[in-house]
């Protein structure tokens, strides 16, 4: 890209800003390209909970049981955890110094290497978009509880319009639907809580104070008797892990939409924390405990039953309501569990069009996509994404569950990828603060234990990726099937990153030339060019309800 070889320098970025001649509040637009920023901070705190909470929390999370057992899926998920926590340091860091469109895609192009850009955003793209058939058969493997001949077509082509429908309008639309949608997920997460809870102590129909007692029997490790089984049964629940905790991606790729995204956007960030120990760590230990890990309904699920041995229960806590005859609170369990999952297609939908968009503007898509409709919305880049929801049409004829573990085993590798790739982002982006003089305490957010926590990362997600499909390569144990799915995205990305490198003979950015200006006096002249202080979530949600009309909202100088 141009300026790459001769950056602005951070010191004459720092004295133009004091300048006469930068620009001022109410003389620009939001970014500088065509979307426009939006929303707010309920919104985006929403969205990254959105995100990150979906089919996988309540539906996928019964594999991780059956594989590692109570104890093992919980060791695991909370392994996983940490090191997510330790990417997400890395990129509250970034995304809040330069909360641009494309989030790290762009920043990978511009303070890596331009190949790293076009590798990396087209692995998110395919990504994300893989996501949303995968949450439209999820979906309709969870309404078998209530009815087996629910028409498997109509529900794919329902979802289809409704996603197209929240996306099409302005962005502020899709982040109240996304709002409300991720609301109902929080609603639900503190549901099964509270039932693991009360049921576990007694408070349920039979009377029965289990406890904890599916750790003792079948066991707290997996059904294998022997370590190396145990070992393998972990590694299936880290696998599964990896598929479900997510996170900082969706912060990042909202950043160039949000409202004060120096301010907003780093409180997402800083929220990120709580909702791993909250949701994840807490989910998989609240799991372990409903449900048994040789649970008869939870194998024939994964199985390929999608009838669930009669029941029609995909997710292991309504099979544990159904074990406990505890009437209704299936059923309210379950109508939470489908806009659960719609919400979290929804989000994928946004992002997958997103990282098109930013793909497109760096000049690594084709032009026609930067097109953008009047309220902000890529269009053609749109109209590409929704080719990739008619994929879940292939779960009428090879069912459900089927088609499930076709898009998660292809999907999980893409998000390691992704994470592996925001901490070699920052590991550049340190080493060019140091060699350009910059102290990083001056930026709008300095990430903790820095440089370590990205190398630790890095590696832990290494060796995840390279070792979970080891299990292939014993002796008669090879499935050219079972090694694609494990390694294709390892094999794709490298190439799209070699072969984008030969053609345009991109080079690795060194330190001292990576642009740490690019769009940051556009940034600030943004963010300065608010009146009042930013606003509060709290806050926002009391105005949302009515409480406190008198609050003044966000105002920009005219």
């Amino acid at each position: 890209m141009e300026g790459h070889h001769e950056p602005k320098k951070y010191d004459t970025y720092l004295d133009e800003t004091n300048s006469s001649d930068v620009v001022q509040p109410g003389d620009m637009n939001d970014n500088s390209d065509d979307l426009q920023r939006h929303l707010g901070n309920r919104q985006i705190q929403l969205i990254a909970i959105g995100g990150s909470i979906g089919t996988a929390l309540f539906v996928s999370i019964g594999g991780a049981l059956n594989k590692g057992g109570p104890a093992g899926m919980l060791i695991a998920y909370t392994s996983y955890c940490c090191l997510i926590g330790l990417v997400n340091n890395c990129m509250a860091e970034m995304a809040t110094y330069m909360p641009v469109t494309g989030g790290f895609i762009r920043m990978a192009g511009h303070w890596v290497d331009e190949a790293a850009g076009f590798a990396v955003g087209w692995n998110f793209f395919f990504y994300e978009a893989l996501l949303i058939p995968f949450e439209i058969t999820a979906l309709n493997l969870v309404l078998t509880f209530w009815r087996d001949d629910i028409p498997v077509a109509a529900v794919c082509a329902g979802c289809i319009v409704l996603y197209a429908l929240c996306n099409i309008l302005a962005v502020q639309y899709y982040g109240e639907a996304e709002f409300w949608l991720s609301g109902g997920k929080v609603i639900l997460i503190m549901i099964l809580f509270s039932f693991t809870f009360v049921t576990m102590v007694g408070g349920n129909p039979q009377k029965d104070a289990y406890g904890f007692r599916h750790w003792r029997n079948p066991g707290p490790l997996a059904l294998d008797t022997n370590n190396l089984g145990r070992f393998e049964g972990f590694l299936g629940a880290l696998w599964a892990a990896s598929f479900c905790i997510v996170g900082p991606e969706y912060i990042s790729m909202v950043s160039g939409e949000a409202k004060r995204p120096r301010i907003y956007i780093k409180n997402a960030f800083k929220t990120v924390y709580i909702r791993f120990g909250l949701f994840f760590i807490l989910g998989a230990l609240c799991v372990g405990i409903v449900c048994a890990s040789n649970d008869p309904t939870l194998v024939a699920i994964l199985g390929g039953d999608s009838k669930g041995a009669g029941t029609g229960a995909a997710s292991p806590y309504v099979i544990a309501m159904k074990n406990l005859a505890i009437p209704v609170l299936p059923h309210i369990t379950n109508a939470l569990l489908v806009t659960s999952i719609f919400s979290a297609g929804n989000t994928y939908t946004y992002c997958a069009t997103r990282s098109l968009y930013s793909l497109a503007i760096e000049g690594r898509a084709p032009k026609i996509l930067r097109k953008c409709t009047k309220k902000g919305v890529p269009i053609y880049c749109f109209c590409i994404t929704m080719l990739f929801p008619l994929l879940s049409f292939l779960s009428v004829s090879s069912g459900s569950a089927k088609v499930l573990t076709w898009l998660v085993n292809l999907i999980t590798a893409g998000g390691l990828i992704d994470f592996i790739s925001m901490c070699v982002t920052y590991i550049c982006f340190y080493k060019a603060c140091k060699a350009q003089g910059i102290d990083r305490r001056t930026l709008p957010y300095t990430g903790y234990f820095q440089p370590y926590s990205a190398w630790i990362a890095l590696v832990g997600l290494v060796c995840i990726v390279f070792c979970y499909g080891y299990s292939v390569f014993k002796p008669g144990n090879w499935v050219v099937a079972d090694f694609l799915f494990s390694y294709l995205m390892l094999m794709v990305v490298p190439f799209l990153f070699v072969a984008w490198k030969l053609i345009h003979k991109t080079k690795w950015i060194k330190p001292h030339e990576v642009d740490l200006v690019w769009e940051a006096p556009l940034i600030d002249a943004y963010e300065a060019s608010f009146t009042s202080p930013p606003i509060a979530f709290w806050t926002e949600i009391m105005q949302l309800v009515g409480i406190k009309r008198n609050i003044a909202i966000d105002q920009r100088v005219v």
